[in-house]
């Protein structure tokens, strides 16, 4: 049955990252938005989401990539691909809708400013949104092995789910681009999911999420 869940997951991404595309198609045919607005600014919640997203995602495919290397479990080695895979593809996406909308993909502006945040506290020890792992928890990850490294790694990537859903649902509320809204709702629905998944492997491994 768990091997069956991971399938079903690991489909469902796949159908993401082909709406995806067809997304970034939809984008880029019709000037940038596919509502009729102007092209966001820098400013814009739209353009904050696309950075910030990104810098996100990069971490969850750093850290799914470390773990596929501490163990041989084959349901986390194929939950982590899975999770590198269809986050790596998004942050392209999201990078290049920046470069359709000739933006930068650097701001000056705290992470989160987009979400009326950026007046929280500075990132701590290299998590700079909430749900990041700091780099301490990234080292730590790279010296651990097998079960270890596996219970760490879903606690680490449930967090930062749970981190990327808000960021998400927060594009949904202010974004203005159609399509990125959608993105971003996929985004819920898909990390969601994951969320229980990730929660039924820690407990077979007699563990639980850390909040």
């Amino acid at each position: 049955m768990r091997r069956q869940h991971i399938g079903w997951v690991a489909g469902a991404a796949a159908a993401v990252l082909v709406a995806a595309g067809a997304i970034t198609y939809a984008v880029a045919s019709d000037g940038g938005s596919d509502t009729g607005t102007a092209t966001p600014s820098a400013e814009s919640a739209d353009a904050g989401f696309a950075r910030d997203m990104a810098v996100h995602h990069q971490q969850a495919v750093e850290m799914s990539y470390i773990v596929r290397d501490r163990t041989k479990d084959e349901d986390v080695r194929r939950l982590a691909y899975d999770i590198a895979q269809t986050q790596a593809n998004q942050r392209g996406m999201l990078l290049g809708w920046l470069d359709l909308w000739e933006l930068p993909k650097v701001s000056a502006e705290p992470p989160m400013t987009w979400m009326g945040m950026g007046d929280m506290p500075a990132g701590k020890d290299g998590a700079l949104m909430p749900g990041m792992a700091t780099n301490t928890e990234m080292r730590e990850l790279g010296k651990l092995n097998g079960k270890r490294a596996e219970v760490f790694y879903l606690q680490l990537m449930t967090d930062h789910h749970k981190g990327g859903i808000h960021m998400a649902e927060g594009c949904v509320a202010k974004c203005t681009v159609g399509a990125e809204k959608r993105l971003a709702q996929g985004m819920v629905d898909s990390q969601q999911s994951e969320i229980e998944l990730m929660a039924g492997m820690l407990k077979e491994r007699g563990a639980r999420p850390r909040s």
